[in-house]
């Protein structure tokens, strides 16, 4: 955790006078900035689930929130792809703040001709760009399923087999390479941003961008596991935020990740057998 917040003061790129006290307090004025930013949209964002939860639970009195049993039309697709991409902004932003409050840091060290609160909101636009485009994903398996008469109107799994084969397929990833790379670039990104750092409003983005990509590298199939225990089920969504806010901050984020990944193996082991048994 130490990694993500120690900032070397002698790099080359950064002018000398923002060590003053001046400097100091325009930083951190920034990331207070960004800090409260991140805390409104994720705001906004939860605010948004509970209303769509309540509403799947109130159907008799309020229009439907998400599609039902018929089968979808383009404004189907559209109110899933907008659900799945609000959740993703609930879930992700908060884990990425540290990196973005890190970013807002530089950039107003380097006193760049792009304001530091524009850099930032860019960054971070990319960030979530990057689980935008996992929603789209989440979508268009969503509709696969409901066409297979896989997941039910209230967007729980039907098929205990399949459900075993995700979570044991998700358990499996978090002793992958692949999961490992991706999780050491989101607990020290300080290599990424100093060595790979873009200049200007394009590269705010694509920075933000390239990190939500590692990000979503890390994350995408703990969180196709909703399709198991419910879509819309904001205690899972409320306990994978918080999972995944800790793997990327706790001092053996490894170890928390193959301790989860056994569990999930064992979970869907046991959940496989089941349904073969009931064969």
């Amino acid at each position: 955790m130490a990694s993500m917040w120690k900032f070397p003061r002698k790099m080359g790129f950064i002018p000398p006078s923002v060590t003053s006290p001046d400097g100091r307090h325009g930083a951190r004025a920034a990331s207070v900035v960004a800090a409260a930013s991140v805390v409104g949209i994720t705001a906004l964002a939860w605010a948004y689930l509970a209303y769509q939860s309540w509403a799947m639970r109130h159907m008799d009195v309020v229009d439907m929130a998400m599609p039902g049993a018929r089968e979808w039309g383009l404004l189907d697709l559209a109110l899933v792809f907008t659900m799945w991409a609000v959740m993703m902004i609930g879930m992700m932003a908060p884990s990425a703040s540290p990196v973005l409050l890190l970013f807002t840091r530089i950039q107003h060290e380097r006193h760049s001709r792009v304001s530091t609160g524009v850099a930032s909101g860019l960054f971070l636009l990319g960030y979530l760009l990057a689980w935008t485009g996992f929603s789209v994903a989440a979508t268009l398996i969503q509709w696969g399923l409901h066409s297979a008469m896989l997941i039910s109107p209230a967007m729980i799994g039907t098929s205990p087999l399949l459900g075993g084969v995700v979570l044991i397929a998700a358990g499996i990833y978090q002793w992958t390479p692949a999961k490992h790379a991706c999780l050491n670039h989101c607990r020290s990104p300080l290599g990424y941003l100093l060595n790979e750092w873009r200049d200007g409003a394009g590269g705010a983005l694509v920075m933000g961008w390239r990190h939500g990509l590692y990000c979503t590298g890390c994350c995408w199939l703990l969180m196709l596991v909703l399709f198991v225990v419910g879509v819309m089920n904001l205690l899972w969504i409320t306990l994978l935020a918080a999972f995944v806010l800790l793997e990327k901050n706790l001092p053996r984020g490894r170890w928390v990740s193959h301790a989860t990944g056994l569990a999930l193996i064992a979970w869907g082991s046991w959940m496989a057998l089941g349904a073969w048994a009931d064969i």
